[in-house]
């Protein structure tokens, strides 16, 4: 998408500002701005979209470019073919988000997406909590909310009640980050603590619920299982805000196909130029840029993924980069200077991630039921009443997974029988003993082979994988900022507050706003103006002051104002 270029600079500009304008713009033209993004899942996709759309609507010109080192945009987001099968797929990665989701959500209307039911059920199917020993709770398929709720109250009293509304402030709090005067945010650190949700960060999960007096019970049996199944973590290892919105899943959605096509409805429309199976290797000054004084310059080295090339530096110079993925999983080297602020590198959970179909149900007796009664169709585990809790993969405890799931039937293409569709989350490789249980019938050992997975009945198509998933999100109350360097931005530091697809998203929109802002010269006063006593101005203001000595001037501020005391 071609955008117009600007006019001459308005004769009404202060002469300083037209000089210095005049002088890094001879001719009084504006420049196109080239910004690289390197990364194209969620935050990318999202920062490439709405700097496009941002700079529309500001009346700027930019050429947008993003390397992607594998061959799919969505990043965790994906999805692999049953039976090699396109007509059957299914989410190996983020599968569900909820309708408060806004960027995701407002994205599926926008781009006529199709939404879709999570997963089949017939009536006997039901969900269980499970300690390894002991079915805590279990809820019916096609039960009413009512009849759940009634059974939660004579089971844990309010305590149901009053953790909902502790998980409704906690996700309305963080929703202001969407708007004025908490968006956009160059210090994620100080906008948590304007908005006191660090008070939910600085605590585990289990105390901040202690604090609150919600039934211990309630919280081992129903809130552990969701921070398992949705973060590998339990309540002792996971900070309060991270337990909160894991169990936040009123509307809980998906779309047709994947939601991978989220993001690539994002990137297609933003009008980038998109380098898929391309891996950055080296950020560097373009030479002479790195001086005081002077506006750096970057230039990319990148290199085909599945090649052992050399690497290729690029003829185009960028204004601005953007690194949309974990720095430290990046092999990315950053030559001397261009970073001005440390990332750091922080622990991920390992999480396996496997699929499989069988003919089999899952098996009563290995969830300690009777025979002859009915096995559930989805399980989610919590430890033991006296088991200890333990950090990441540590923190499995007796059970061995964090949840089983049955997605739905599939059809077997040799057989042309209906399968089960069966999805397990686990901080270890499944293995054929794990199979052979929960199936109750024998699955050898060699069952992971290419060679003989499709000779043993009982597991007809078999895909593991893993993923670096997310932080292990233990308690903290500082953050990794959204710019490291002087037109250099960060998006993966949100994932150690929230980490989610939205709020990489969110991270992405934000980056774009800040960039936009910058090509612009345009300051927005904000909260922290208005905390400090400065006139109330009500948003975005034309001023032409330096961005970036602005910006400095307040990362720095940002940096001192939290105490102890404080907190």
């Amino acid at each position: 998408m071609r955008l117009p270029l600007l006019t001459l600079v308005a004769l009404a500009t202060a002469a300083a500002g037209a000089a210095r304008d005049a002088t890094n713009n001879p001719g009084g033209i504006k420049q196109t701005r080239n910004v690289a993004i390197i990364g194209a899942g969620a935050a990318g996709a999202s920062a490439a979209y709405y700097l496009r759309k941002y700079a529309e609507e500001d009346g700027l010109a930019v050429n947008i470019t993003i390397f992607e080192k594998t061959d799919h945009i969505g990043g965790r987001t994906i999805t692999v073919n049953a039976f090699d099968d396109p007509d059957q797929r299914v989410e190996l990665g983020a599968s569900i988000f909820i309708k408060d989701n806004h960027i995701m959500y407002n994205a599926t209307q926008k781009f006529n997406l199709s939404l879709t039911e999570l997963k089949e059920s017939r009536p006997t199917d039901y969900t269980a909590i499970w300690d390894g020993e002991t079915i805590l709770f279990q809820s019916e398929a096609g039960s009413s909310k009512l009849w759940d709720a009634a059974k939660l109250f004579l089971k844990y009293g309010l305590a149901p009640y009053r953790a909902v509304q502790l998980v409704n402030d906690a996700v309305g709090t963080f929703l202001r980050l969407y708007e004025a005067p908490y968006f956009p945010f160059r210090s994620l650190t100080q906008r948590a603590f304007e908005l006191g949700l660090l008070r939910l960060t600085g605590v585990t999960g289990e105390q901040y619920l202690r604090d609150h007096n919600i039934n211990q019970d309630f919280v081992r049996h129903l809130m552990q299982s969701a921070t398992r199944v949705n973060y590998a973590s339990n309540m002792a290892y996971i900070h309060g805000l991270e337990a909160m919105v894991s169990f936040a899943t009123d509307g809980a959605v998906a779309v047709a196909g994947g939601n991978w096509q989220i993001f690539d409805k994002l990137l297609k429309h933003s009008g980038a130029t998109y380098y898929p199976n391309t891996s950055v290797t080296a950020i560097a000054f373009q030479k002479g840029t790195d001086k005081p004084g002077s506006v750096p310059k970057y230039l990319i080295s990148t290199r085909t993924s599945d090649s052992k090339s050399q690497a290729t530096k690029l003829r185009t110079v960028f204004d601005n980069v953007v690194i949309a993925s974990p720095w430290q999983f990046s092999d990315i080297e950053a030559a001397n200077g261009v970073m001005k602020h440390r990332i750091d590198v922080i622990p991920y959970m390992k999480l396996h991630v496997t699929l499989f179909t069988s003919p089999f149900l899952l098996q009563p007796s290995f969830f300690g039921l009777k025979a002859g009664t009915k096995a559930p169709s989805n399980v989610y585990t919590t430890l033991g009443k006296n088991e200890k809790a333990g950090e990441g993969p540590k923190g499995v405890g007796r059970t061995g997974f964090y949840s089983i799931s049955t997605l739905r039937t599939v059809t077997n293409p040799t057989t042309q029988r209906q399968e089960f569709l069966y999805k397990i989350f686990s901080a270890a490789p499944v293995n054929s003993t794990l199979l052979s249980t929960i199936l109750g019938t024998p699955v050898p050992s060699t069952f992971i082979s290419n060679e003989t997975a499709n000779e043993v009945k009982p597991i007809s198509w078999y895909y593991p994988h893993w993923f670096y998933s997310y932080p292990i999100a233990s308690p903290r109350v500082t953050f990794q900022d959204p710019i490291v360097g002087r037109g250099l931005y960060y998006t993966s530091g949100v994932e150690s507050f929230i980490s989610t697809m939205e709020t990489s998203a969110l991270m992405g929109m934000n980056v774009a706003r800040l960039m936009a802002d910058d090509f612009a010269g345009t300051t927005r006063k904000g909260l922290r103006d208005r905390v400090i006593g400065s006139r109330d101005t009500g948003g975005a203001q034309g001023e032409r002051e330096d961005f970036w000595d602005r910006m400095d001037s307040e990362m720095g501020a940002s940096m001192n104002f939290l105490g102890a005391d404080e907190l």
